[in-house]
């Protein structure tokens, strides 16, 4: 079920809505339970059988976390506990997700005849096992309580506003607010607003920008002009920013209209000055998430040798590859920020790009663009093509018809979107904040963006969420 549904936005959420506001309203017990259970119905409306994987990830990461806090005194005993749950976790994200690719990998390799069995891939697995693998980790370092009710455990994994898609939770962050959290009227309304600006990212640019996107890597490298390259990584690169950040804006508004407050997920990130601050500022519960469980424990930049820097890097890196997907293409882009980071990290290229505005801007929005290309091309010698296409070496024509009018067709969407990839709403909202016009005006403003999102939904536009695939 897609957050941009009829089905969700006036059945599904009302009904939620109103069943937890209405006769559970002071009963806490009885709201988090109708809240598991929605989350399950919620996941099961694509694929009913994938609700028993969750079912199992939540019984089985319950069940570790109750031994490694009953072994706390017992360090070996319970790291030992805290290793097979790792492999239970990662080997059922392996099965469902890498297997496939790994076979055909060394068939392909080594010329072996392995059988590849055809194995569908649960909607979000990825980010429902990190945030199992999430609480029984915090369990062990005592950064949050044990669950003794595994709802209370199946509410934090399966909770459906950040089930599919995230943002990455993390237990500590709420773990407290499972039995303790507090709703009030301005965070519920604070949350119905941020779900809208989400949904309006999602549904009017995101969807647009996906059409012009979509046409220029659909296309033959010798039918791709030059510009119709560069517009369609300029449509793909504002697409994936607001279908991402957009879902994430939804996750955290429905999160704050039943009391839960989650931590951001994106910080204007194309406004960054160097591809480290880049991935400061996007998708960062995974990036923290990576920086807390794998860097700091491998040693992170603190470590004394260089080697052992790129090291710790390369496995963060390849790890954040691999996450988004079994293909080469995900392992290639990983490794290319890895090498970019690198970079950057052993030559203080990055504070030197810093210093200067313009120079860190654009060299760092190349290489995201370009970055882009390569995660968004169906394989890596279409990525090639796609790449030299963009320079010129592809022999297509500078500018053709095809791109002239599809510049003209979304050329509202990209002015759109570069204005709003920047903080000018942020700054225009400090500004206006106390003023009567922006008193009247936003609530206006918000209802407007929602019937116009609303409007598309009916007329049954183009409506993909790109990170349902990981």
């Amino acid at each position: 079920m897609l957050f941009s549904s009829s089905v969700f936005l006036f059945v599904f959420l009302p009904v939620v809505l109103a069943v937890y506001y209405g006769p559970l309203r002071f009963w806490r017990g009885a709201q988090n339970v109708w809240l598991l259970v929605a989350s399950l119905f919620f996941y099961a409306w694509g694929e009913p059988w994938f609700v028993l994987v969750m079912i199992g990830s939540i019984l089985v990461n319950w069940t570790f976390a109750l031994l490694v806090d009953r072994l706390r005194e017992r360090r070996a005993a319970a790291r030992a506990v805290l290793t097979v749950m790792l492999v239970c976790n990662l080997s059922v994200l392996f099965v469902f997700k890498y297997l496939m690719f790994t076979l055909s990998a060394v068939n392909r390799l080594f010329g072996a005849s392995l059988a590849v069995p055809t194995i569908l891939l649960p909607i979000g697995i990825s980010f429902f096992t990190f945030q199992a693998v999430s609480y029984v980790i915090d369990v062990y370092r005592g950064d949050g309580a044990v669950q003794k009710n595994p709802l209370n455990v199946g509410l934090y994994i399966a909770f459906f506003p950040q089930l599919i898609a995230g943002p990455i939770v993390r237990y500590e962050t709420v773990a407290e607010q499972i039995k303790n959290r507090r709703e009030t009227f301005s965070d519920f309304s604070a949350g119905v607003c941020r779900f809208i600006v989400g949904l309006s990212k999602k549904v009017l640019l995101s969807n647009n920008l996906a059409l012009c996107a979509d046409a220029a890597f659909a296309a033959g490298s010798g039918e791709l002009s030059t510009a119709m390259a560069w517009l369609g990584a300029a449509a793909y690169t504002l697409q994936i920013y607001f279908d991402f950040s957009g879902y994430s804006d939804m996750a955290i508004g429905l999160g704050k209209m039943f009391g839960f407050h989650f931590l951001e997920n994106f910080d204007y990130p194309y406004i960054s000055k160097s591809v480290s601050e880049f991935w400061r500022r996007w998708h960062i519960s995974l990036g923290t998430y990576f920086r807390d469980y794998v860097y700091f424990p491998l040693g992170g930049s603190r470590v004394k040798s260089r080697g052992r820097l790129v090291f710790n890097l390369f496995v963060v890196w390849s790890l954040t590859g691999l996450w988004h997907g079994a293909a080469w293409t995900f392992v290639l882009w990983g490794l290319y920020y890895f090498a970019l980071i690198t970079l950057e990290k052993l030559t203080g290229l990055d504070r030197l790009l810093a210093k200067s505005r313009v120079l860190g801007h654009v060299s760092t929005l190349l290489a995201v663009v370009f970055g882009w290309v390569l995660f968004r091309a169906p394989g890596v010698r279409a990525a090639g093509e796609y790449v030299l296409a963009m320079l010129g070496l592809a022999g297509g024509p500078a500018v053709d018809a095809t791109a002239i009018l599809w510049l003209s067709e979304s050329a509202w969407c990209l002015v759109l979107g570069i204005l709003l990839s920047a903080p000018l709403a942020r700054w225009l909202s400090e500004r206006t904040a106390r003023s009567r016009l922006a008193a009247i005006g936003y609530p206006i403003a918000m209802t407007a963006m929602f019937l116009i999102a609303v409007s598309y939904l009916v007329k049954g536009v183009y409506n993909p969420f790109i990170y349902f695939n990981f």
